[in-house]
């Protein structure tokens, strides 16, 4: 695709039930971006993703992605024993048709996908009994198994050890840097937007938000406000990497 806007937002809303869950957002990410949404618990984030690839219908305003979407839910288990194959084969979807069957083609796509996730060997595997880092890995490769344009991850990364963090953040590094893919993904850590976002949104609330580079949004103040509690900024020795942490109230030790 051209280097244009991908995510067009235009004073989006959306509400459910009685509660507003978004007020007045509006925002855009070009084509071959990183976008890293960060927020407490309850405000918002999977509302958003899910209006992004249209699973929710918006209130008010717009939502104009230009090109296909691939969704990456949450960690989950299925109901029946899915191989890895035919997990990878559900994101083909779209082309093979309500009552089709998938063709050579598909299959070809779906073995490319997982070899450039470098998890071909577990073809054949039962999804339920794969790691959690193997299964998030089969879940990105059934979105990127659709062709999709742009890949929207709801926390891809929840309930990973720092080895798996790490393996997931690589890859969506290389998707973006290899091969030009635009992405969207939520996550609870401030290190995984550092590492690989070119843009960040912070959510705080229906109305209040922030969004723009990286480096401009991602600062001690921007962090203590979205989480209500001061946020430090510590420098690794030796690199020019950085990360942040909360600086969590103590209490002296209670000895018996």
């Amino acid at each position: 695709m051209a280097a244009g806007p991908i995510i067009e937002v235009e004073d989006l809303c959306v509400a459910r039930g009685r509660a507003t869950v978004l007020d007045g957002y509006s925002f855009g990410l070009r084509a071959g971006g990183i976008l890293a949404v960060l927020g407490s618990n309850g405000v918002g984030k999977t509302t958003l993703l899910n209006t992004l690839t249209h699973v929710l219908p918006p209130s008010r305003g717009q939502v104009r992605v230009h090109g296909q979407t691939g969704f990456v839910p949450q960690l989950f288990d299925v109901p029946f024993s899915y191989s890895v194959l035919d997990i990878a084969l559900m994101g083909r979807a779209r082309h093979i048709g309500l009552f089709g069957s998938p063709r050579q083609r598909d299959y070809r796509i779906v073995r490319q996908t997982l070899a450039l996730l470098g998890i071909e060997s577990l073809e054949t595997r039962a999804f339920n009994t794969l790691s959690g880092g193997q299964r998030q890995l089969v879940m990105i490769a059934q979105a990127l198994a659709s062709e999709c344009d742009l890949l929207v991850l709801d926390e891809p990364c929840a309930a990973l050890d720092y080895r798996n963090q790490d393996v997931v953040l690589d890859l969506l590094a290389r998707l973006q840097g290899d091969h030009g893919k635009t992405i969207v993904f939520s996550t609870h850590i401030p290190q995984h937007a550092i590492e690989i976002a070119t843009d960040v949104l912070l959510m705080a609330g229906p109305k209040a938000y922030r969004i723009g580079p990286a480096a401009e949004v991602m600062s001690e103040a921007h962090l203590s406000d979205l989480y209500g509690l001061p946020i430090g900024r510590a420098e690794f020795s030796g690199t020019d990497r950085h990360t942040f942490a909360p600086l969590f109230r103590s209490t002296e030790p209670q000895h018996a």
